[in-house]
């Protein structure tokens, strides 16, 4: 049985479809990546399968029960973690937890127990009795993942877990995801960070102006656009006047500027490490690392969304 099973699902508010017949399946134990721009219909998606929204047409299951006609039953097996922090302020870690049990009819007994241990798990129990307006944002963010596993469950909805968190708090989400899929729980989550989905997801759906633009693992993915390599390049004296000249260069299709590197799009890198090399001499800027790389998963994601990347000339494009 599928941990979650969607068949041509499609969301109409008004004179916009949202979603547009969509079907994938989600297996129990992995964890599944949902992609896309602003307005792709993510949010929608999950609306709909944790029993918020109903659906246009079409259905989704879990575990088997229909979120629509089953929706008390479905929503027993899963915890939900939005975006936005729903803790509150006034209320203390420890109370937070309780009441999150309560809302999720722990009994008194397994929530306290559970609270204690989900507090640890997340470096908050310390602060158990604190009032949650003085925690950080990775704090909050912490407790609020804490809050939406008090019932154990076999499903958990990610909504950007991680966004513009410190990195002590990311790798503590990280280590739990890791935790949690050991254990067969199922991860369903949404991200802007492609470099998150890459290394956390065991397969990606991309989705763009409420379709399916393709599902399949990271690795795979990058492999459907081969022919979109790259050269990377750090010189010694910056790189800024170096992206505006090396962009202008016949074999370059694309070019920005990473950090303190320039990323160069070709169809023939080893053409164009040898223009660098001599770019490089002639202007007195030695280089200091070059390294051809392959597509990436956000490669992928432009190349299915349309979305624009700097291409030569300095314009918008793909």
């Amino acid at each position: 049985m599928h941990a979650i099973e969607v068949n041509n699902l499609s969301k109409r508010f008004g004179d916009i479809l949202a979603l547009d017949k969509v079907s994938f399946t989600v297996e129990s134990g992995e964890v599944f990546g949902y992609l896309g721009p602003n307005g792709a219909g993510k949010t929608t998606t999950i609306r709909i399968l944790t029993g918020i929204t109903h659906p246009s047409g079409g259905s989704a299951t879990i575990f088997g029960r229909d979120i629509v006609t089953e929706t008390i039953r479905a929503r027993r097996q899963m915890g939900i973690v939005y975006e936005t922090s729903n803790v509150y302020d006034d209320l203390s870690a420890w109370q937070n937890m309780m009441f999150a049990g309560e809302l999720y009819n722990v009994g008194k007994h397994d929530r306290e127990a559970r609270g204690k241990e989900l507090l640890e798990t997340f470096g908050l129990w310390e602060r158990r009795a604190t009032r949650v307006r003085g925690f950080s944002k990775g704090m909050k963010r912490r407790l609020t993942l804490a809050m939406g596993l008090i019932n154990d469950p076999q499903l958990l909805f990610l909504d950007e877990p991680t966004s513009g968190l410190d990195v002590q708090s990311n790798l503590i989400i990280r280590e739990v995801l890791h935790d949690l899929t050991a254990r067969g729980v199922t991860v369903f989550l949404t991200t802007h960070n492609i470099e998150e989905a890459n290394i956390t997801c065991d397969r990606v759906a991309i989705i763009n102006k409420g379709k399916i633009a393709a599902i399949d693992s990271p690795e795979r993915l990058k492999k459907t656009i081969q022919s979109v390599q790259s050269v990377e390049v750090s010189f010694e004296n910056g790189s800024t006047e170096a992206l505006a000249d090396l962009e202008r260069l016949p074999m370059v299709s694309g070019a920005k500027k990473e950090g303190d590197k320039v990323r160069l799009y070709t169809d023939d890198p080893g053409s164009l490490l040898k223009e660098i090399m001599t770019y490089a001499e002639a202007h007195h800027n030695r280089v200091v690392s070059a390294t051809t790389l392959g597509p990436t998963l956000e490669d992928v994601f432009i190349r299915l969304t349309g979305l624009e990347r700097r291409v030569k000339g300095g314009g918008p494009g793909e």
